[in-house]
């Protein structure tokens, strides 16, 4: 893989990406308490917090896998999930949704893919099925994703015969295939065994170098540190501080920031 001199994003470029007061439940629990959040194309924001902060949440509420009780997301200046009408916003139809998520990529922790497609074939389904591309031209695609992320030579393989760390490169892979304007990570690295994770954190290097607009939830800071244009702190579903790494990871302002630090450091 190459890398590239990641292009300075402006506080003037607009909004790839921006939550909107969003609140969500999970019964009595307050998983999202009024979340706002606006991340500019090309910035690479990582989301850290103890278990149960709500980090994921946010995540699945972004690509509506999750419809937020109140508050909207916007990628692309466009609302996910919902269309105004007037002064209110009305919920899509689950092909409109899907067509929408096409726009946002979405990494999992546990990589998600159909065992009984071969690697190629894995990257290749979704441009087919949302008739972005002929089965051909998303064939051809998916190889030149599979070369970038290092697995050009297992394109006839099946998930079962690959590592978790090559399982998670295709998984990558597949995201890119849709030419998202956004992509989505979820604790990439948990399902792991320590010797895979450096393969796939280099490969999520060369996207934030090459301006992919990226929001990753880890728990690896040494990596946010390296990677991230910005860090978002959260915790009990609410943002508790953000700012450049240097200021976030070596000088927190807040009580609940220093204490996780302390604990994970």
């Amino acid at each position: 893989m190459t890398t590239t001199e990641k292009t300075p994003t402006t506080p003037t470029s607009p909004a790839a990406l921006e939550v909107h007061g969003v609140h969500k439940w999970y019964g009595t629990h307050h998983v999202l308490d009024g979340i706002d959040l606006s991340v500019r194309p090309g910035e690479v924001t990582v989301v850290l917090g103890p278990s149960g902060s709500g980090k994921s949440t946010l995540l699945r509420v972004i690509n509506h896998l999750e419809k937020p009780e109140l508050g909207h997301v916007s990628v692309g200046g466009e609302p996910i999930g919902v269309r105004r009408h007037g002064a209110r916003l009305r919920e899509l139809s689950e092909r409109a949704i899907l067509r929408q998520r096409g726009r946002i990529g979405f990494v999992f922790q546990n990589f998600n893919l159909f065992p009984h497609l071969t690697v190629l074939d894995n990257v290749a389904a979704a441009p087919v099925a949302t008739g972005k591309l002929t089965r051909d031209e998303a064939r051809e695609l998916a190889r030149e994703l599979l070369t970038r992320v290092g697995l050009g030579d297992r394109t006839g393989a099946y998930p079962r015969q690959l590592s978790g760390g090559q399982q998670q490169r295709v998984a990558i892979a597949r995201a890119l295939a849709l030419r998202p304007g956004i992509i989505l990570f979820d604790e990439p690295t948990s399902a792991l065994d320590p010797e895979l994770v450096g393969e796939v954190l280099a490969v999520i290097k060369d996207l934030a170098t090459s301006g992919t607009t990226l929001v990753i939830v880890t728990h690896e800071i040494g990596f946010a540190r390296e990677v991230a244009d910005r860090v978002v702190f959260i915790d009990g579903g609410r943002i508790v501080e953000q700012g450049p790494p240097a200021q976030v990871l070596d000088h927190p302002r807040h009580e609940r920031t220093r204490d996780f630090l302390a604990k994970v450091l």
